[in-house]
């Protein structure tokens, strides 16, 4: 089983680190990863071997509290309030604190004043600072509660000494300070702290909510001309809605009555209205602009494009990307080394130091244990990733995991497929010739098997003729199909399918073949066991973006590189037309994914776009896979990138996001180091 539960109290990449460990360390647990940002685990589990209960048990153990129920919205306001109340009374007495000790030092009984002021601040509005770090003390791990309690803890329990014993440092020489100030006012900052980095792990999680505002609570449910409005869990498939103008699309549906444009900018990126008529599928979150639609539900709950979205994401932002492992083994040494280092540095001091030794020697140590930060640590990578994949899913551009995000910005060469990449995938029969018999039912029958986007095309053209009983259909991988059809056998592909069975085209046919190659149509054969019947030549459209992508892409550095299994003619007329130098034509699907392992040996990062089933091991071997979310579901579960537009100037729009993402993590990671290694020593 995967269960995402989540956890309250984990501040830093030590967090991180202790809840990992102690759950990979349950027996039944395969794995566990931390979302900081979001405060969150995904643990994945045996189920006949440990219980969600086990697994609560393991990580409150260690001073988190481990959610096995999501948090009701009253139950994190609560939480949130009790948060702002412990920083309203640490500020408030605070304030006094540091007056009475900077200001007002000769009051009476000041240093008792400075105690009961103290108190609530470090046993109320702290308490949990001190609670966390004695539990990870327990099980021998640390983290910034660790620091934090260290150095208030020796603070108070010093001034709390000379308070109540004022006389026994001052016997044997020492000047005799209190140090409340120090207590308090670190706690209050870091209650800060604590307070501003929770709003802005809200703040990286803006996507996901936009995306969950795109569900719809309730539909307009229609049956025996009657309407009535439902909760959104009582639609089943089958059911019939009615979304009128400026509605949202409930659920994933197909329209059975009306026409009308839809907003699908939401969940494609694309900002244009698409029209939208009978027997069209649409997505649920999308926004009806026009006319009233009759839909009939496809999809309900979490098998809707929308929710799958949202889980991706979520899925998504869970994973690592290689840079924080690196990050993950510094943060769990981090803690450790700093209080080695406060230990040190109170030795030296109280050796070498000025006098009053013990109280300079004091003072140095408190300090290098609060002035540390493994937060900054802890959270320069994964909110980095949280936003750059939240911005990405805005714009229609889902990313599978933290790793293809951080490695996109790093490919040099790019490899797109023809059909349906390139082209609009929308490829239409622009000429038919037949050599005999009327071949036109046979064609129609044949294709209406297949898959291919050729064959919808295909369809398409004959759409009106007879449906004949094929009783053997047998695809051949790049080069077509092998059928029989009415007890007689038929080819219908390419060239070499035909020859590859000894048929071989006449002086008429070949000239027909090279006037419609050398025009750049594809070209579709039929022939029965001894000679060709028929040829198709269809032709498929450049998106218009499709030039502007792969300029970008070149100014870049980047080479652009066209793998198709379409003729060697027809794939350079379309390459010249959107400015790609390189062809690699008539090449099968098993041959795709060799030319990308290829292009690896010679020391290339290669980034691999297609749509079609025939595109999926040319992706499974590439270094980043991007799939046209207008293609199949196999070539689109194999990719790590999946574009829901189909759009391809979000190919250079994920570039850039995996590039300014990079960029924000190595600023992070930076400053978090810079800001430790300057101010600790």
């Amino acid at each position: 089983m995967k269960q995402t539960y989540k956890v309250n109290g984990m501040t830093c990449a030590s967090c991180v680190r202790s809840v990992e460990t102690i759950l990979k360390a349950q027996n039944g647990v395969q794995n566990a990863l931390v979302n900081l940002a979001e405060k969150s685990v995904m643990v994945e589990f045996e189920a006949t071997q440990i219980q969600p209960s086990a697994i609560k048990k393991a990580v409150d153990s260690i001073g988190f509290e481990l959610l096995l129920e999501e948090e009701s919205d009253d139950e994190a306001e609560r939480r949130s309030l009790i948060l702002k109340y412990k920083i309203l009374v640490a500020f408030v007495l605070a304030i006094p604190v540091m007056l009475i000790s900077m200001v007002f030092m000769h009051i009476p009984y000041r240093d008792w004043i400075l105690l009961f002021l103290s108190i609530p601040v470090l046993f109320w509005s702290g308490s949990h600072f001190f609670v966390n770090a004695a539990k990870k003390l327990k099980h021998g791990t640390s983290n910034m509660d660790t620091l934090v309690s260290l150095g208030t803890g020796v603070a108070f329990l010093y001034s709390l000494v000379l308070t109540v014993f004022p006389n026994a440092l001052s016997s044997n020489g020492l000047e005799t300070h209190v140090y409340y100030e120090s207590a308090v006012v670190v706690i209050t900052l870091v209650l800060l702290g604590n307070y501003l980095e929770e709003r802005a792990k809200s703040n990286t999680s803006e996507a996901l909510k936009k995306l969950a505002q795109l569900q719809v609570k309730e539909a307009r449910l229609f049956e025996n001309g009657l309407e009535q409005y439902i909760p959104i869990e009582r639609i089943k498939v089958g059911n019939l809605l009615k979304i009128k103008p400026g509605e949202k699309i409930p659920i994933d549906a197909i329209i059975v009555e009306g026409e009308s444009y839809l907003d699908e900018s939401m969940v494609s990126g694309e900002p244009i209205p698409v029209k939208k008529s009978i027997s069209n599928q649409i997505i649920g979150g999308t926004i009806n602009q026009s006319g009233v639609l009759i839909i009939k539900a496809t999809k309900i709950g979490s098998d809707t494009v929308l929710a799958q979205i949202i889980e991706f994401v979520k899925n998504a932002q869970l994973s690592k990307a290689p840079i924080q492992n690196l990050v993950d083994k510094i943060a769990s040494v981090f803690v450790p080394i700093v209080v080695i280092i406060a230990i040190i540095t109170f030795g030296v001091w109280y050796f070498l130091g000025p006098i009053p030794l013990f109280t300079n020697a004091l003072i140095a140590m408190v300090t290098v244990l609060v002035i540390a930060c493994p937060c900054a640590l802890g959270l320069a990578t994964p909110t980095a990733i949280i936003v750059g994949m939240g911005k990405g899913a805005l714009k229609g551009i889902l990313i599978k995991n933290a790793v293809s995000l951080e490695q996109f910005n790093q490919i040099d060469t790019l490899v797109l497929d023809k059909t349906g990449t390139i082209t609009q995938g929308k490829p239409t029969v622009k000429h038919f010739y037949t050599f005999g018999n009327s071949v036109e039912n046979i064609i129609y029958s044949i294709e209406k098997q297949s898959e291919h986007p050729l064959a919808k095309a295909i369809c398409t053209y004959f759409e009106q003729k007879t449906l004949l009983k094929v009783t053997s259909f047998e695809a051949i991988g790049g080069k077509g199909i092998e059928a029989i059809v009415n007890d007689e056998k038929y080819f219908l592909g390419t060239k070499d399918l035909l020859e590859n069975h000894q048929i071989y085209l006449s002086e008429e046919q070949n000239n027909t073949y090279s006037k419609l190659e050398k025009d750049g149509n594809s070209i579709v054969l039929l022939a029965n066991d001894t000679v060709c019947l028929a040829l198709l030549g269809i032709d498929d459209q450049v998106k218009g973006e499709a030039k502007k992508v792969v300029q970008q892409f070149q100014e870049k550095g980047i080479e652009v590189v066209m793998l198709t299994g379409d003729h060697s003619t027809a794939a350079q007329l379309k390459a010249n037309e959107v400015g790609i130098n390189k062809v690699v034509a008539n090449v099968l699907p098993t041959d795709k994914a060799s030319f990308i392992q290829q292009l690896q040996l010679q020391g290339k990062k290669v980034a691999m776009v297609g749509d079609g089933i025939n595109d999926a091991p040319a992706l499974a071997q590439a270094d980043i896979s991007i799939a046209m979310g207008t293609g199949t579901d196999v070539s689109i579960s194999t990719a790590q990138v999946v574009l829901l537009s189909g759009n391809l100037s979000s190919i250079f729009d994920a570039y850039l996001l995996s590039h300014q993402t990079v960029r924000t993590i190595k600023q992070n990671l930076f400053w978090a180091f810079f800001y430790n290694v300057v101010a600790i020593p």
